[in-house]
């Protein structure tokens, strides 16, 4: 036990010095708000969870959260709020015949081993750690006699009604000792679950949400599905205990209760049961010593004896260090929010896009606040909510938006910097001319050498002048001027593409004579749709878009 503490306060000792450079710049009236803030928001998530059976927040941001509260006491000592209870509402009525003692989880591998090691590497076994709701079941004579909700770990809900009517939960334990007490998760039943691909999708929420209700109804019960995970009074070793389970008729239990002897047998089966068909969601895996001290003298808290070690998590909670804001092409803002570095499964994400500026005027996100991230198709970071806000909030200067539009910034002014340089971008890439070894960063270079003002400037750059761009060189030059001259040979479609032009404009047979005639009726005619139309007119008709193709037809492209 005493090497066991020694490597968990290590382990805490090596996260709180990894801490300690980030603590927020705060004075303590400031940090007396944002400690108290954060404590009310975990509270009221617990007892959401708790009582209500619902989650407001996925198991990797209340984790992050909590560890974040912890972080910031450790920084503000004098500021720090009462210490979080988050099962202090959770107690039932029914004291349940031996207590849930919930799991620690250690952060990586390297814990794991040092674990691992501090047990003697011996009479070690893993389990996947099923993501569902915690149930003790209680038989007495083989009957079952009760079933209680976690709780606070002590006392819980009495879910006898409920139990009885789910078929997953045997009513009759054949072969069974006269007083048997049985823990273990209801899952939601998800046959062909790969966690690796799927996550979780929502199963443990679908468990609780069900058993919240005033009545059980039978779609639901056929859907919640057991998983014994151990037989506190059982025999004092696991190959016994296995074996008394398997008689009861619990074979999944077996099935799922590994014996491992190294770091690397552990992290098989966990990758096993990560990427490969499961009958339920997971969030992790569990290693536990076979033997342990008798279930009597259990507490409602952790043990020693049992860790967890959870899976890459696919929600992420980041601080928000700024908001910026990205003017596209074609006058779009897009707010982007820059993020302290958060690791995301296997990404590093430090800045995520809100979407719309619509969508963050909705969720008021300013510097300071905490945000949930996920992974859209387990792969691209994606804004998830807002997880809880500053309590001091941070001024942005926001773009207007009747500044910008599909028509706007044709020169590369200073409030025009972004969409401009978006207008080069699709000029220059494979939707307009396909410059080659012309990238956003060479159009970067050139319109900070003062060299690009218009949008066509670059057709008269010289070798001798791009030479003298840094770092560019001359052979670099030499390669750009080639490109650009050969771009007046493009098609009368590609440069009306590049120019930003629809679709419909550069698939219409034609030159610009013909397509500058057209009105929102002659669009129509050709097939456009009514705002494709009018956006087709409005561009033909644009003032820069003429002076445009005055410069092309002067420089002798095809079509203008």
């Amino acid at each position: 036990m005493r090497t066991i503490c020694l490597s968990l306060v290590l382990l805490a000792g090596m996260a709180g010095a990894a801490h300690a450079a980030a603590c927020p710049d705060w004075s303590p009236a400031r940090a007396r708000q944002e400690l108290a803030a954060l404590h009310d928001r975990l509270d009221r998530w617990n007892h959401a969870y708790r009582v209500e059976g619902r989650s407001p927040v996925s198991d990797a941001v209340y984790d992050q959260a909590t560890q974040r509260h912890a972080e910031w006491q450790r920084c503000f000592p004098a500021s720090a709020s009462a210490s979080l209870a988050p099962l202090a509402d959770a107690g039932g009525r029914v004291r349940s015949p031996v207590a849930q003692t919930g799991l620690a989880k250690l952060p990586d591998a390297a814990a794991v081993g040092a674990w691992m090691h501090a047990h003697g590497e011996r009479d070690l076994w893993v389990q996947p750690k099923a993501d569902g709701v915690a149930v003790t079941l209680l038989y007495v004579d083989g009957r079952l006699r009760q079933a209680t909700s976690r709780g606070d770990g002590l006392h819980g809900s009495d879910w006898t009604a409920q139990a009885r009517a789910i078929s997953a939960i045997p009513k009759r334990l054949p072969n069974a000792p006269a007083r048997v007490v049985l823990q273990g998760e209801l899952v939601w039943r998800r046959p062909g679950h790969v966690q690796a691909d799927a996550g979780g999708a929502n199963a443990r929420s679908a468990v609780a949400g069900a058993l919240a209700r005033d009545a059980l109804d039978a779609d639901s019960a056929a859907q919640i599905g057991l998983f014994v995970w151990d037989w506190p009074g059982g025999p004092a070793d696991m190959p016994a205990r296995l074996a008394g389970l398997a008689a009861m008729g619990l074979a999944d239990s077996v099935a799922y209760t590994q014996p491992v002897a190294t770091l690397d047998e552990v992290k098989r089966w966990r990758e096993r049961w990560y990427r490969h068909a499961m009958p339920f969601a997971t969030d992790g895996t569990v290693l536990r010593q076979g033997h342990r001290p008798p279930a009597a003298s259990w507490p409602a808290s952790p043990p020693d004896w049992a860790v967890a070690w959870k899976y890459p998590a696919a929600s992420a909670l980041a601080e928000v260090r700024a908001v910026h804001f990205t003017v596209g092409r074609s006058g779009r803002i897009t707010p982007v929010l820059e993020l302290a570095p958060v690791q995301l499964d296997d990404h590093r994400v430090q800045r995520v896009s809100v979407g719309s500026l619509k969508r963050w005027r909705e969720l008021d996100i300013r510097p300071g606040d905490q945000v949930e991230l996920a992974l859209a198709g387990l792969t691209i970071p994606r804004l998830q909510s807002v997880a809880w806000r500053a309590t001091q909030r941070a001024a942005v200067e926001v773009p207007d938006p009747a500044h910008y539009g599909p028509l706007t910034c044709w020169q590369a002014t200073p409030e025009c910097e972004q969409q401009f340089q978006a207008r080069l971008a699709w000029l220059g890439g494979r939707q307009g001319l396909r410059l080659a070894g012309v990238s956003a960063g060479t159009w970067q270079v050139l319109v900070d050498a003062g060299l690009l003002h218009g949008l066509l400037d670059w057709m008269t750059l010289t070798t001798r002048q791009l030479a003298t761009v840094p770092g560019l060189g001359a052979n670099r030059a030499a390669a750009v001027a080639q490109t650009f001259a050969e771009a007046r040979g493009r098609p009368f479609a590609d440069w009306l593409r590049a120019l930003g032009a629809a679709d419909e404009a550069a698939d219409a047979n034609g030159d610009w004579a013909t397509c500058a005639a057209l009105d929102a009726d002659g669009w129509r005619a050709r097939g456009a749709s009514a705002a494709r139309a009018r956006q087709l007119a409005a561009f033909f008709a644009h003032p820069e878009v003429r002076a445009l193709a005055a410069r092309l037809h002067a420089a002798g492209v095809q079509g203008f």
